[in-house]
C-alpha cells in the first residue's frame, strides 16, 4: 500500500475542462482508486462538463455528472509527476522535475455521443497504459 506522499500525482489539461481531461481523470480515478492522486484542469475551463461526455461515460459505468470545470493553476502544475495535456497548446506552464506527456485526441466539443464514444475509448486505453506504467496494482 502507497502512503499519500508516494502516490504518483497526475494532471490532465485540455482547453476547457469540460472533455478530454475530465474524462481521462474520471477514468484513472475509478481504475487506480488511492494509488494514484488525479486532478484536472482547463486554460479556459466551460462552465459545465460537456454532456455529450457525461452521456459517454455514464455508459462506462463511470458518472463525471456532478464535475465542474476547473481553471489551471500554476500550484496544481508544481504539485504533479505527471501533466498531461489534450490539444491546449503552449498555454500549460512548465517547470523543471515534471514529466509532460501530449495525448493528441479530437475534441469533444459540439459532437454528439456518438463521435464522443470513440474519444472515451482511446482515453481509457491510454489511462489503462498510464496505471501500468506509474501505478502498478501489486
Amino acid at each position: 500500500m502507497t502512503t499519500p506522499a508516494e502516490r504518483p500525482s497526475v494532471l490532465f489539461v485540455c482547453v476547457h475542462n469540460a472533455g478530454r481531461s475530465q474524462m481521462a481523470a474520471a477514468f484513472l480515478t475509478h481504475l487506480a482508486g488511492d494509488r494514484v492522486h488525479v486532478r484536472s484542469a482547463g486554460s479556459a475551463p466551460a462552465d459545465t462538463v460537456n454532456p455529450a461526455v457525461a452521456e459517454a461515460m455514464a455508459e462506462s459505468g463511470v458518472d463525471i455528472s456532478a464535475e465542474v470545470p476547473k481553471v489551471l493553476t500554476v500550484e496544481a502544475v508544481k504539485a504533479s509527476d505527471v501533466v498531461i495535456t489534450m490539444g491546449c497548446g503552449d498555454t500549460c506552464p512548465v517547470f523543471p522535475g515534471r514529466r509532460y506527456l501530449d495525448w493528441e485526441l479530437p475534441d469533444p466539443a459540439g459532437q454528439g455521443v456518438e463521435a464522443v464514444r470513440p474519444i472515451r475509448d482511446e482515453i481509457e486505453k491510454r489511462v489503462r497504459d498510464l496505471i501500468a506504467e506509474i501505478a502498478p496494482a501489486g
